[in-house]
């Protein structure tokens, strides 16, 4: 069980009292990232094992908590509050049963404050876009609020530093086409004394930015080809007028128009081509996560041979 939190005192002991009813054979870690009030001493006298992250971010804290923490099963909640935790389980049973690697929670709130029109919009459009991009398999991209296998965790390569990590966390499932599932679960207003840390317009234009960077990451052919495409109808546009008047009087008369169309049409072309090399790298390279993500799970096996050897050597030698 992961709680990643910032200045969530008032918050994080009923967290961590709720995950434990609910989860009672997990392990509690709350990662404090940097906080200034009294989080950090009041989950550990909540009875949670605390670490601590310097880096400001919340992607920073994700980075180090999935390469601290060695579990099977890993369930990771925002220390807010807002989430439910009786749905854990359930949560859980999904990932097993049907051996998914990571199952999303999609947020289900009647309360305007617990989820606000601009948070609720924002994250309907980014979601959308992620899915034209990407693959229309989740439809609350950016809870906070997951269950994953091991394999999935320590194939992520945790590139981003804040918010924005919950759509890195989609993308790479959908990228890896790795099984994943989603179930509904409620969401209420955050305790009396806690505030959000997330800010609308700043978050989500960094969102947006991590989503333009991951298209041009993931898919550069399409981002390029778009560039082509701009690039090629605007010296189109600005051409045709000069070879209209090439045909008619045999002159160029607006050289440095003709000028620019040529520059614009050659980096077109150059665009065109950058995108055809750079899906050629980027095959590569989801083939080489593709083997991580599959290494990951070999390590699974092996962990879980080792641990029941010794039980098979106790029973032979009784």
């Amino acid at each position: 069980m992961l709680i990643p939190c910032h200045n969530e005192a008032a918050a994080i002991a009923g967290v961590v009292h709720d995950f434990r009813h609910h989860l009672p054979a997990a392990t509690i870690y709350v990662f404090d990232n940097a906080s200034t009030d009294e989080t950090a001493q009041v989950a550990r006298d909540a009875g949670a094992q605390v670490y601590g992250e310097s880096l400001i971010g919340k992607g920073n804290v994700v980075r180090r908590m999935f390469a601290d923490i060695e579990a099977d099963i890993y369930v990771i909640v925002d220390g807010d509050g807002t989430y439910d935790a009786s749905s854990a389980p359930r949560l859980i049973r999904h990932l097993v049963t049907n051996r998914l690697d990571m199952v999303n929670c999609a947020r289900v709130s009647s309360e305007t404050e617990a989820y606000r029109p601009g948070h609720r919009l924002g994250n309907r459009l980014l979601t959308g876009l992620v899915a034209r991009v990407f693959g229309n398999r989740l439809s609350d991209m950016l809870s906070g609020y997951r269950v994953m296998s091991r394999r999935f965790v320590k194939s992520f390569p945790a590139l981003s530093t804040g918010f924005e990590v919950e759509t890195e966390l989609t993308v790479h499932a959908l990228e890896l086409r790795a099984p994943i599932g989603e179930l509904n679960a409620p969401y209420i207003s955050r305790p009396r004394g806690s505030s959000s840390k997330l800010r609308t317009m700043r978050d989500g234009l960094r969102i947006l930015r991590l989503i333009i960077h991951l298209i041009k990451e993931e898919r550069p052919l399409r981002f390029f080809t778009t560039g082509f495409l701009v690039l090629a109808a605007s010296s189109v546009a600005l051409g045709i007028p000069v070879v209209m008047q090439f045909i008619a009087t045999g002159l160029v008369g607006r050289l440095p128009t003709a000028v620019l169309a040529t520059g614009l049409m050659i980096l077109a072309f150059l665009s065109l081509v950058c995108g055809l090399i750079l899906d050629t790298v980027t095959r590569g390279r989801r083939e080489l996560k593709r083997l991580l993500y599959l290494a990951a799970g070999r390590e699974d096996k092996t962990l879980l041979r080792t641990e029941r050897a010794p039980a098979r050597q106790q029973t032979f030698s009784n």
